[in-house]
């Protein structure tokens, strides 16, 4: 069985087809989902998701970086709210985008540095997204000194010494599609770290692996990036999925 760990299945690119999609992943060997949170008009959607497959999804809670905007004190009071009232497995995705806009960019790491706190209060651990942003997210993340901080680098395509930096700091790496596009770099440093670290996700419907690179993405879709982790490490599909399964199991508790 594999765990899509970051996938946004209650998003409107699905809302033709999500139960279909839902199922053409489970065909293919995807048993659990784990869910990340984008802003408050999301939440509902997600519990709706959650309702319909209890045993399935798995919900985070979180403000993501970039709907960190004017309005961030009153989507930081719902991602506080939610998490004093319900069961989520992750505070997450929380991290910082500079690709797009460098507006909010103080908000931004004031925004993940607060989250941060909750997931340690809760102790629970944090889904980061990171573009364009590894020094900010390296400053915050080593300015905390708690053993309990764990989570994943979601969409992780830095290099060598930034993924040992990572996992130093008790994070796994999340490897999705990027890693079987050619010329990206990313197969080439993941042979360098050893499988224990890594989890599979896909972040649909974005970031599609080959062969459907530019199209929408789906869960159905991970057992390619499993597919590409076994040449990479030389080794059998299912041991890619039985370690990376484990490895997502233990981090979300789930």
């Amino acid at each position: 069985m594999l765990i899509d760990t970051h996938t946004h299945l209650y998003v409107s690119d699905f809302d033709g087809d999500r139960d279909e999609m839902i199922l053409r992943a489970m065909a293919s060997g995807v048993g659990q989902f784990v869910l990340p949170a984008i802003d408050s008009e999301t939440t509902a959607a997600m519990h709706s998701l959650k309702k319909q497959y209890p045993k399935e999804v798995h919900l985070m809670m979180g403000l993501h970086p970039t709907h960190v905007g004017s309005n961030v004190e009153e989507e930081l009071a719902h991602v506080c709210e939610q998490l004093n009232t319900r069961t989520y497995v992750a505070v997450g995705e929380i991290g910082m985008d500079l690709y797009w806009d460098k507006t909010y960019q103080s908000a931004q790491q004031d925004a993940f540095a607060r989250q941060i706190g909750w997931a340690l209060a809760y102790d629970l651990p944090i889904v980061i997204h990171c573009r364009d942003a590894f020094d900010e997210i390296f400053d915050v993340l080593e300015g905390i000194n708690d053993k309990r901080l764990r989570g994943i680098f979601h969409c992780f395509t830095g290099d060598i010494n930034q993924a040992m930096r990572a996992i130093d700091l008790n994070m796994l790496l999340g490897i999705g599609g990027v890693v079987t596009f050619k010329n990206g770099g990313l197969a080439e440093t993941v042979a360098q770290i050893p499988l224990k670290h890594l989890v599979l996700e896909t972040d649909a419907p974005y970031l599609a692996p080959m062969p459907y690179r530019g199209k929408r993405n789906e869960a159905a879709y991970l057992p390619i990036i499993a597919d590409k982790l076994a040449r990479i490490y030389d080794v059998f599909p299912q041991e890619i999925a039985a370690v990376t399964t484990q490895n997502a199991k233990k981090m979300f508790g789930i």
